[in-house]
């Protein structure tokens, strides 16, 4: 398959496992998570309900093993990217 027809198809040369955000990027929370994780020099464990399931941030930095830290209008979080999507315009 030519990479034309792997862009027309919807399919992507990337390994699996990796992910298309960049820093900037803006996501959205898909559910919510048991706790959130803050992306503080030393984090800390916070309850879930200080970001909503389809609420909208920024990715800020990229860290190892798939996770995002990502600015919420209430904090910056580490979120892996399982539980992201990139934000369309209507969110």
């Amino acid at each position: 398959m030519t990479q034309a027809q792997q862009e027309g198809s919807g399919q992507t040369s990337e390994p699996a496992g990796s992910f298309c955000f960049a820093v900037g990027d803006r996501v959205c929370l898909l559910q919510s998570l048991p706790y959130l994780k803050t992306a503080d020099p030393m984090p800390m464990l916070r309850p879930p309900d200080l970001v909503s399931p389809g609420e909208v941030g920024a990715v800020s930095e990229i860290r190892p093993r798939d996770q995002l830290a990502v600015r919420f209008r209430r904090g910056t979080f580490l979120l892996s990217v399982r539980n992201l999507r990139a934000a369309t315009v209507s969110d």
